[in-house]
């Protein structure tokens, strides 16, 4: 890319550098600002092939289609490389044309790609035959000897992961899940989300412990034994508030009341002086 902007002077060249940066920045984390920058660049270099890529993959990561493939286009043509086929195709499969993305699969472009760029050509055409509601198609095109080996290359994840989810669309779930731990197995970047499709099928379910919701969650999971205990204390003590409250409570049999009782209970003997009321008692009966 530096040999290509030397081409240009020298502070124009600088300017269109730092935008291009900024693409390279930007692209995976904030594709709508990488594609502003992209734009920048485009209008100070239009005829460098490189600025012309860099604006294809910020079109093609905002969904800009058309764009994209007028960008990827015109930098085949300035550079003659064919490293963009596959991403081309599937801008063809974004513009809703799957038919015309199989039709690049089959053309001779595809056997000066590399193995990357075969795998990457396998997967576009896959997507295509999923779109076009081809299923057994869509896993036919995928099962290739990158698939079936034990190699982890670095379209070995994105690659299984595809597999299983053709599988998925093909009524064959089992099989699958498989898939996906393979997928697993092999994505230690996380580039594809095949861990939580796993668990989906396994009936796993992930929640974020920092999410405020979750801990709220957790503080009323964690204060409902105390509430349920409390409740049922409160169940077994009876507190009435007045006359009426006993009297609905207990039957009549149940409770006598004496009339004369002055609300003065007793004092309880000890059991010293219940001995000798007892002695009294046995001696007074003599």
């Amino acid at each position: 890319m530096r040999q290509e902007l030397k081409s240009l002077p020298k502070t124009l060249a600088d300017d269109v550098a730092r935008n291009l940066v900024m693409v390279a920045r930007l692209l995976d984390s904030e594709p709508e600002e990488a594609y502003q920058y992209s734009r920048v660049a485009l209008r100070l270099a239009s005829r460098v092939a490189a600025v012309r890529e860099a604006a294809g993959f910020a079109s093609y990561m905002t969904q800009r289609y058309s764009e994209a493939l007028t960008e990827f286009r015109a930098a085949r043509r300035m550079t003659g490389r064919v490293d963009l086929w596959p991403v081309m195709a599937d801008c063809e499969r974004g513009l809703g044309r799957p038919e015309r993305a199989l039709a690049m699969a089959g053309e001779p472009e595809v056997k000066q790609l590399d193995k990357a760029g075969q795998v990457e050509m396998r997967l576009v055409a896959a997507g295509a035959r999923s779109d076009m509601e081809q299923f057994d198609a869509a896993v036919v095109t995928l099962q290739s000897p990158e698939l079936a080996s034990p190699a982890v290359h670095p379209w070995t994840a994105r690659l299984r992961y595809a597999y299983a989810e053709a599988l998925i669309a093909a009524g064959r779930g089992e099989e699958a899940r498989d898939w996906f731990a393979k997928a697993v197995e092999a994505d230690t970047d996380g580039t594809t989300n095949a861990a939580e499709r796993l668990a989906e099928i396994d009936g796993v379910e992930f929640v974020d412990a920092l999410d405020p919701e979750f801990a709220e969650e957790e503080a009323e999971q964690a204060a409902e034994p105390a509430k349920r205990k409390g409740s049922e204390a409160s169940d077994e003590q009876v507190i009435f508030e007045d006359d009426e409250d006993v009297e609905e409570y207990y039957d009549e049999d149940d409770l006598e009341i004496d009339e004369d009782f002055d609300g003065v209970v007793p004092e309880r003997a000890t059991e010293a002086e219940q001995a000798d009321k007892a002695d009294e008692a046995g001696e007074s009966g003599k």
